[in-house]
């Protein structure tokens, strides 16, 4: 089969790879470089929090297994260094509840104290008051563009080609297959097309005449978009990833971490970065001095306004449209997923083998669907709300 792929963030890498792996002769038409889109403003951590409803949940568990069994001995993309994640106030309440519901679904979390935490993150500075932390141990994070080179190489090793910056303009069906139409007046006929343009889902797939509303990826405050701060390398030593009240971070290498402040992100606009030395980011920093030993001297490298791929109703994309050439996928939780949704993916376009965990997530459920009656996804403002 000649297969396209549309977009080379990893999912789209992601897709490529098992498609040919699958024997499939795959091009990728990228617009503008690999992982420009949300691939390279993630905050990349591999979990099943609150996704709900239970087949979501079970969706990001089976991505989760994926990540484990694709890491290859001495790895650098994969860390399963788990996730110590605690509450003040009424969020202690919040956090009781959804550790109670992951118990319920033998997700793997205990209670363990603080000071077993720091036992766990030597500088950790777990505040007074906590004593108790929620930890999850088969969380964990990756480091995003070091995802998609592996699974980039891999389909490029099995005959994959790239064509950048090649933007597809158009989506035709022909002779049982499809026809794409490019920016500069080119085309090409494949028997099927791969849609994995995240947050330009929307766009790509309206070329082929299918609905597939996505959230507003512009929307100042909203919840697609987000602040991400990388810090400069600093001496302290923490191997996990940390869902705080104040303050999520995880290492990035090279002593690098990434900082992320949720209800800092009401503020978020991607019109107006604001700069690395700014008042967010002073904050940021202040939050992390205040988490973490040796961050004393700690300042920002760079502090980006993340833009989320988010479906409209919160969940997942996976399926043919109608003609059963055009594939789709779009998802929020396109770290977590990706390599499985890649699979999964490939066995439903090359062997028809359609998988159970993606039936509730199929495309269709958005025909005759007025975008307009669906109510804007809530941004996430607490720990382990994302």
């Amino acid at each position: 089969m000649r297969i396209a792929v549309v977009g080379l963030g990893v999912v789209g890498a992601s897709a490529a790879r098992s498609l040919a792996l699958a024997g499939a002769e795959v091009t990728v038409f990228e617009r503008t470089a690999p992982a420009a889109g949300t691939t390279g403003t993630s905050f990349a951590w591999i979990n099943s929090h609150q996704k709900n409803p239970l087949a979501y949940h079970e969706l990001n568990v089976a991505g989760m297994a994926e990540h484990a069994a694709l890491q290859e001995p001495g790895g650098q993309w994969y860390f399963p260094g788990g996730n110590l994640e605690w509450a003040h106030g009424p969020g202690r309440e919040r956090l009781a509840a959804a550790v109670a519901e992951l118990r319920a679904r033998d997700y793997p979390v205990e209670w363990i104290s603080a000071r077993r935490a720091r036992r766990l993150v030597p500088d950790l500075r777990v505040p007074d008051g906590v004593e108790e932390v929620a930890w999850y141990p088969s969380e964990g994070y990756v480091l995003p563009v070091a995802l998609l080179a592996r699974l980039w190489g891999e389909a490029r090793d099995h005959g994959a080609r790239l064509r950048c910056p090649e933007e597809v303009t158009g989506l035709s069906r022909e002779r049982g297959g499809a026809r794409v139409t490019l920016a500069d007046g080119g085309s090409a006929y494949f028997d099927a097309v791969v849609l994995a343009a995240g947050r330009w889902s929307e766009a790509v797939a309206h070329l082929a005449g299918m609905p597939l509303p996505m959230a507003d990826p512009e929307a100042p405050g909203s919840a697609t978009v987000g602040f991400l701060g990388c810090t400069a390398p600093l001496p302290t030593r923490v191997g996990s990833v940390l869902t705080t009240p104040e303050l999520n971070v995880r290492p990035e290498g090279g002593g690098r971490l990434v900082v992320q402040g949720l209800d800092l992100d009401a503020a978020a606009d991607p019109a107006a970065v604001p700069a690395p030395d700014g008042p967010q980011a002073q904050e940021l920093c202040a939050r992390l001095r205040n988490l973490l030993e040796g961050t004393e001297a700690a300042r920002l490298e760079s502090l980006r306004v993340g833009q989320r791929a988010l479906p409209a109703d919160g969940l997942t994309v996976a399926g043919f449209h109608t003609d059963g050439v055009v594939y789709a996928l779009a998802t929020h939780s396109g770290i977590t997923l990706g390599p499985l949704l890649g699979r999964l993916a490939a066995e439903e376009v090359v062997a028809g083998k359609e998988s159970p965990l993606l039936a509730a997530f199929r495309p269709g459920r958005f025909a005759g669907v007025d975008k307009a009656t669906l109510p804007p996804p809530v941004p996430a403002r607490f720990a382990g709300q994302q």
